[in-house]
């Protein structure tokens, strides 16, 4: 699609992928940037930068998935919707009854809502929850779905969905394309402590923060696919541009990093004396190897990670530094102290 003079809907635009992804499209010429979210995880600190531009604007009427009739309101003149808006692996875990009426229920609202506004274009955040625990590294897309968890079968659900309703009313006038990004373990400025893998780096980075060792659950050997968020919200811009349509794409470096080597980074960077400490792991949700292969996104949609694993620790930190009362408010937020 080429976005000169087009309206977007952003779904979860001040959520930590969400608010970069603004961030890139206030780069482009688009005439309208819509913000639907309900803020009960992204914040308008979040687009603090982006909403000084006036093609920036926070739907007013509300950003609940399930107001059907706000949504079918917030979709009218758009041209493409990007869709973040989902609730996060371990609250899908707790409350699988929420998870299925947001993330299932909800993402068919997003779509029906395009179809009921004639919207052409849909780049939809999946995950790499739906491949499970690796049986090859990297994984391919086509890596079977090996997901045990009930966050990872909500994506799964929406994939198909996005799938079976493109080919449904493909040839008529409510045909739309779409693209379907699975992140891996995304990182960066603006985090906040509920994702069950990225909260991983917060957590450490408190303990040094007091003086104390950082913490590793298990042996330090799981290792995963850590991407900035800054090339995620990028990769969302790419796959709303290119023409690319059915298909699904990694969003990630392809390469391997311990809890260890994580570990060992921000120790580096933050010129902590302590030692690694190790504790039981207990979280049987939580996959142990996950290391994406990026081959296709960079073929089709043109979208490959330029920010390497160090430097991004050194933003995120950076950013901490800078935003203390924010940070510790995040931390407030699910009752750590």
């Amino acid at each position: 699609m080429d976005l000169k003079g087009k309206k977007f809907l952003v779904i979860g635009g001040a959520g930590l992928i969400g608010s970069h992804a603004v961030d890139e499209l206030v780069k482009e010429d688009v005439a309208e940037i819509r913000i639907y979210d309900n803020f009960t995880r992204g914040r308008q600190e979040n687009l603090a930068g982006a909403l000084k531009d006036p093609r920036v604007k926070i739907f007013p009427l509300g950003g609940e998935l399930m107001h059907r009739d706000l949504l079918n309101e917030a979709m009218k003149g758009i041209d493409g919707v990007f869709h973040f808006a989902a609730l996060w692996l371990l609250h899908c875990h707790d409350y699988p009854r929420s998870a299925f009426e947001v993330n299932i229920g909800g993402t068919f609202n997003v779509l029906e809502a395009m179809l009921n506004n004639g919207v052409k274009r849909l780049v939809c955040s999946s995950s790499a929850s739906v491949y499970g625990d690796a049986v090859q590294e990297p994984m391919t897309e086509d890596h079977p779905y090996n997901n045990l968890n009930f966050y990872g079968a909500t994506k799964i659900a929406g994939e198909h969905m996005c799938r079976s309703l493109h080919h449904r009313y493909k040839g008529t006038d409510k045909h739309f394309d779409f693209v379907g990004l699975r992140y891996m373990n995304v990182y960066g400025p603006r985090q906040d402590y509920n994702g069950a893998y990225i909260a991983v780096i917060m957590k450490m980075l408190d303990a040094i923060d007091r003086g104390e060792s950082p913490t590793i659950l298990g042996d330090g050997s799981e290792a995963f696919d850590f991407v900035a968020v800054e090339d995620c919200g990028r990769a969302n811009v790419c796959a709303m541009k290119s023409d690319a349509t059915d298909s699904f794409y990694n969003v990630g470096t392809g390469k391997r990093t311990s809890l260890k080597e994580l570990a060992e980074m921000l120790i580096e960077i933050t010129g902590c004396d302590k030692e690694i400490q190790y504790a039981p792991r207990s979280q049987a949700t939580l996959v142990r190897n996950r290391i994406g292969c990026p081959k296709k996104a960079k073929a089709e949609i043109g979208f490959e990670a330029r920010l390497d694993l160090m430097d991004g620790l050194k933003q995120l930190v950076e950013w901490r530094n800078k935003h203390k009362e924010e940070v510790a408010a995040r931390r407030a937020k699910v009752g750590l102290v």
